[in-house]
Parts: C-alpha cells; structure tokens; sequence
C-alpha cells in the first residue's frame, strides 16, 4: 500500500497509552511483519517493511528472527532430550522447572510432582500462572502425591508399601485469578514503589465554596460552563505559584523545583487511574483549563493520549467529590512530592446561615515539603478559593466574560 508522510502505520499500546506510529516518508508498505494484536513485541524488532516506489522489496533480506517473539522457555526445555540413568531411582520431589513462576506454584508443582515443562504457560513472557497448574491438575485428574512416601525405590523384601492417600480437589472454586493490564501492572509497581520509598505526610483544610458555586451561576447564565473542578485546578496553580517549594519533582536524591506549573489530573478510565497533564495552568483561564482537561479526559478514555499528555507534571490533583466521598487521602505520583485530595462539598450551620465547604487533604513528601510549607500551601490554597475573583486575573464579575475570551 502506497503511505505518505503523516499516514497512521499502526497503533502502539505501551504500559499507559496508546501511540499512533506516523510515517515520515513517501513510499510502499511492502510487508508486515508483526500482524494485528500481536503481543509482547520486542522494543526494536522489526515491525514492517517500507520500500519506495519500483523497489524490488521481494529481493530484500529479512532477518528470520525479525519480528517473531521470544520463544518460551518452555518450548526449549521440552526440545531438549531427557537422559534418565537406568537403575537410579528419582526422588519424587526432585522436579525441574522450566518456567518463570512464584512461589505458590512452585508448591503445587511440588505436591503433585508435575514439571513445569508439562503445563502450558498463559501468563505473559512465558510466567506460569497457578491456574494453568490448576488447570493441568484437573484435566489429568491428579492425586497429591505423599511426600512422606517419597524417596528410594523400596526393595522386594521390604514391607509392605505405604498407600497414598487421594487428596482432595484442588480448591480453585474458591477463587477466580484476574488478569492484571500492562496498565494496572504498571500502577501496582508505582503505587508500591511510592509507599515504601515516599515518607507520606498529610494535611487537611476546608474550605468555603459557596463563592466559587455563585460565581460559576453566573458564568454560565453568561453561556460559560465550568465545573468547580476547573477551579479547583486554576486555584492549586496560583497557590504553587505563590508557594514554589511545593511546585518540585524529587531527583538526583533531592528535591528540584520545576519552572512551570504542570497539573496531572486523574481521569479514570475502564483500564485504571491515568493523570493527563494541564501544562502552564497559572497562564490558563479558568475556560481554558476546563476545554484542555475535557479534551485529555476523552482521549484517556479512548487511550490515545501522546507520551507529553501524560508524562511529567509537577503537581497532581485527585477529585472524588463528585462520588460523594467526604475526603480522602492519596498516594503521591513520583516523582511528584505532593498531591491534593479534594472531597465533595457539604453543608455546615453558620452563625451567618448554611455554608458550603469542602475538605481537601494534601499528600506531601515530607524530605522535601515542610509541615510549614504545606500549610502555607493549604492557606493559600483556601484563600484564592474563597475568594474567586482572583480567578478571573483582576477582573471584576461585570466582566468575567471577557475575562474568559484572551
């Protein structure tokens, strides 16, 4: 197929995202050499064939490993042909294991006296997964073997030998093993790699929105729809820019301070928690931040946000006010040092009537931000909210909407 420059090749699916693959040339897709859907395709193998025009491409010599996936280890091991010694029994316990695999499966292999060769493999890169074992076991009909009663072969004069008892039916009706995406795989890794490497702190504030709800009645009456969320994230922006410690990523063993304030706002998406990022958001308006993060959420939800969309950020906010969650604490993206956790508004009695205010919780790495410092963050934090205007870069609410329009 002839392909031009900026024509789609193919989609990519990493860890996090889909990719596009443009081409940068005029010429001929000759050949693909990894097809739809393939899996675990190897980081620089050879993925097609781009010839230009009157190329002889048949001519071309491909490598025969080109493109093809890693063999399992599996399929090595059962190549390789078994020397058994005659007159030497085999202890029953000694089993050889060919494939990548925890320890929970190494046991069962064990108790059933199973190799690992002998069971396919369905887990990614070759990993054999208990339910395979499980699996294996229940269509062979196996008997957990006596591990007592095994050991050298028993002579003819010996007494009699020991029976093996029938074990019961392996208990996978108890439970059911669920897949794990490259993406949720790769949110357990961050999430563990945060808790045991970030010392989390915490701090909580509440704030009034009541200025913020009226404000936005009004923005809409003028055809402007924004959500509190939006800002939300127009306030967390001014109060880094006013309190910059705050406004860091940790590297190198230390804190660096970034030179612009990047959002990462968590979006929720059928394959877990990714955080697109709203980048220069103190030089956004409030309008403007709520088209940009519109535009992220869908494209996170159809998975096709580019690596800049997603990667980086200094600063992340996660909102679940909307779910009816009071408030909450959460876990801090590295390398970001701080997150805010913003929970749902709620009513509370005043001396001056009912007021609306909301709890939000700051999750801060406490080698780089100190308990000062995240106070005068929350501090700021509540004053631009409670006083939105500010918002709205020094205009006055008779002219929000031009306010918007630059």
């Amino acid at each position: 197929d002839p392909v031009s420059p900026g024509d789609v090749l193919c989609d990519i699916e990493t860890d996090k995202a889909v990719i596009s693959m443009d081409t940068e040339e005029t010429g001929v897709l000759a050949k693909i050499l990894a097809p739809d859907n393939s899996k675990d395709v190897v980081v620089g193998s050879l993925i097609a064939l781009l010839v230009e025009e009157g190329d002889d491409w048949k001519s071309v010599q491909i490598p025969a490993d080109a493109g093809a996936k890693p063999q399992p280890v599996a399929a090595a091991a059962a190549s390789a042909p078994t020397t058994v010694p005659v007159g030497k029994p085999q202890p029953v316990a000694t089993v050889e294991h060919s494939h990548l695999m925890g320890p929970s499966v190494k046991k069962l292999l064990h108790e059933y006296n199973i190799e690992s060769s002998a069971v396919p493999a369905t887990g990614r890169s070759g990993v054999l997964l208990k339910g395979d074992v499980l699996d294996y076991i229940t269509a062979k009909n196996l008997k957990r073997v006596d591990q007592r009663a095994a050991g050298p072969a028993q002579s003819p004069s010996s007494s009699k030998p020991v029976q093996t008892p029938v074990a019961s039916s392996p208990a996978s009706a108890n439970y059911v093993d669920i897949p794990l995406t490259n993406m949720r795989r790769t949110i357990a890794r961050r999430l563990t790699e945060s808790k045991t490497t970030i010392p989390h702190a915490y701090a909580s504030i509440e704030s009034d929105v009541g200025a913020v709800t009226e404000l936005r009645k009004t923005l809409t009456n003028e055809g402007i729809k924004v959500s509190v969320n939006d800002f939300i994230i127009k306030a967390a922006a001014l109060a880094l820019q006013r309190v910059p410690r705050v406004n860091a990523i940790w590297a190198n063993e230390g804190p660096q301070l970034s030179q612009t304030v990047d959002i990462s706002v968590a979006v929720a998406t059928p394959n877990g928690l990714i955080t697109p990022i709203v980048r220069g958001a103190t030089y956004l308006t409030v309008d403007q931040i709520s088209r940009t993060v519109k535009e992220l959420a869908v494209k996170a939800r159809d998975g096709k946000l580019q690596l800049h969309e997603f990667q980086g950020g200094s600063f992340s906010i996660s909102n679940l006010g909307m779910f009816g969650i009071s408030e909450f604490t959460a876990v801090i993206n590295p390398p970001q040092i701080a997150i805010l956790a913003v929970g749902t508004s709620r009513p509370v009695a005043t001396m001056n009537g009912n007021r609306h205010r909301m709890t939000v919780t700051m999750s801060y790495d406490s080698r780089a931000i100190s308990e000062i410092e995240a106070t005068q963050w929350l501090q700021e934090f509540r004053n631009v909210m409670e006083n939105p205007k500010s918002m709205l870069s020094g205009t006055n609410l008779d002219a929000e909407a031009e306010a918007f329009a630059f």
